[in-house]
């Protein structure tokens, strides 16, 4: 059974697309299939995963969007009350990494939000929108089932829009980027004020008999939180600076005195000891992850994760290069350790969830 994995903060500039690109490539290398959705109509992962460098680039998106499927159309049967059902999209093969695909984005999907909007609102009290809250999980489970998925990665969009209530709730676990400064804290404030009224409002929705038997079913819920990520901190002589050290402190105490213990009253934590098992305190930071600077930059001119890169992609020799591949390894330890850490955590939550 596929497992959704949202990676959401509604602050912007937490590297959540650089982060769900590399960790789903480096699930996808430990023998996981892998598909990623780009849900944010930006459209920043499909441009990661797909290449937007050159003219003859840009053709040949438009060609893949002539003709293949995107979250937008494979929603089109439900929002535009097409005489069809919805069907798994037709996912892209990700260049250079078996077993690893991508649900494309559109910039159109964001035309969706004010009727989904209404229909959340409703929750089903309009028997022509009672298929809306349900469909967008019946688009991820057929093509799951298609592509024989072990877990999907949800990029998703800066925003507390319905668009992002839906996609949290009916997923099954959510991460939480975050950057080391004040309004990365400010947000975490923010979230353990949203997140309980979002899954109030699911659990209600998923228990209304006209969602269950609408053509998309409006699923259980089962949302349980992993954990954080700090990204892009400088490091001076092997440490944090004093400066960056400050904002991770005030980051994990925000997360650790506020939104931690709101999540627990909401029942969207995992049981303590499936946390401790995997060594994981009560700060929930899964990983720190330093400012790569030009890596990251390499990295998206050729849609392909920091630790891949090749001395040829990086262009440099000499001491730059010895340099970049010790912070290209520590990238990799990195993102590995983190994989490792997911795959147990949503291991052991079928495991209790099986036994519970």
């Amino acid at each position: 059974m596929v497992q959704k994995i949202a990676l959401f903060n509604h602050k912007g500039g937490v590297s959540k697309t650089t982060t769900t690109f590399n960790l789903g490539w480096m699930l996808a290398s430990k023998g996981k299939r892998v598909i990623l959705v780009d849900s944010d109509p930006q459209c920043n992962l499909t441009g990661m995963a797909l290449g937007e460098e050159t003219e003859d680039d840009e053709a040949r998106i438009q060609e893949i969007y002539n003709t293949t499927s995107n979250i937008k159309v494979g929603l089109a049967p439900a929002f535009e009350s097409q005489p069809k059902a919805i069907e798994a999209v037709d996912c892209i093969q990700i260049q250079g990494r078996d077993d690893l695909f991508l649900l494309p984005g559109h910039v159109g999907f964001a035309e969706y939000e004010v009727t989904l909007g209404i229909a959340q609102e409703l929750s089903g009290s309009i028997q022509a929108l009672k298929n809306l809250p349900g469909s967008i999980n019946d688009l991820f489970e057929k093509t799951a089932a298609k592509f024989n998925a072990d877990y999907i990665l949800i990029d998703m969009s800066p925003s507390l829009g319905s668009i992002n209530q839906n996609l949290l709730m009916i997923s099954d676990f959510f991460l939480v980027p975050t950057t080391a400064d004040f309004f990365s804290v400010m947000a975490i404030d923010s979230l353990a004020k949203v997140l309980p009224r979002w899954y109030a409002w699911a659990k209600s929705a998923s228990s209304l008999q006209i969602l269950r038997e609408a053509n998309y079913p409006f699923p259980d819920v089962n949302l349980r939180f992993l954990g954080t990520i700090v990204q892009n901190y400088r490091i001076i002589r092997g440490k944090e600076t004093t400066a960056f050290q400050i904002w991770i402190e005030k980051i994990e105490q925000a997360v650790s005195k506020k939104l931690v213990p709101i999540l627990g009253r909401s029942n969207m934590l995992l049981p303590s000891d499936i946390y401790r098992n995997q060594g994981i305190e009560s700060s929930f930071t899964l990983a720190k992850i330093s400012n790569f600077n030009s890596l990251i930059a390499k990295s998206q001119e050729h849609r392909t994760p920091v630790y891949e890169l090749t001395p040829q992609q990086l262009g440099q020799g000499g001491v730059v290069l010895v340099n970049n591949q010790q912070k290209q390894e520590e990238f990799r330890q990195t993102f590995s350790n983190l994989a490792d850490k997911i795959i147990a955590l949503s291991s052991e939550s079928s495991t209790y969830a099986v036994s519970a």
